[in-house]
């Protein structure tokens, strides 16, 4: 089995995600919502696959055969964008003790976090969810 990384980000105003190989040729997807994108994606890889393989076209053999998963990584814009429906800005940022503005960099792509970073919105987000779960 085959493992297709695909990366997610948030770019305007849209989740977007960009997978190819030289072999097979590039596939980019862009949604208003992540389970529109990944759909989306799934339904696009699948049709490609199909096209080539009608137009006799040589395609790699795990795709052609399904063998194949699919593993979505998610930028920080993405995480923080798809946050901000069950959140805000202000919320992450009390979590984790980062800046709101410095979110919202993050979450606009105009900033990159550092690693330590990046792992302390994750866990601040874990932190805003297991306090909605507590809630009985």
């Amino acid at each position: 089995m085959v493992r297709i990384k695909v990366e997610i980000h948030w770019c305007d105003k849209n989740f977007s995600c960009v997978w190819g190989t030289q072999e097979f040729g590039t596939i980019i997807v862009t949604n208003k919502t992540l389970e529109g994108l990944k759909t989306e994606f799934e339904a696009s890889l699948q049709a490609q696959i199909n096209d080539m393989l009608a137009d006799g076209e040589s395609v790699p053999e795990y795709l052609a055969s399904g063998k194949y998963e699919i593993e979505y990584d998610m930028h920080i814009s993405a995480i923080l964008r798809n946050a901000e429906q069950f959140t805000t800005m202000a919320a992450i940022s009390r979590a984790t003790g980062i800046n709101q503005k410095q979110l919202t960099h993050y979450a606009s792509s105009l900033k990159e976090p550092r690693p330590a970073q990046r792992e302390r919105i994750i866990s601040g987000l874990h932190r805003i969810g297991e306090a909605f779960l507590a809630i009985r």
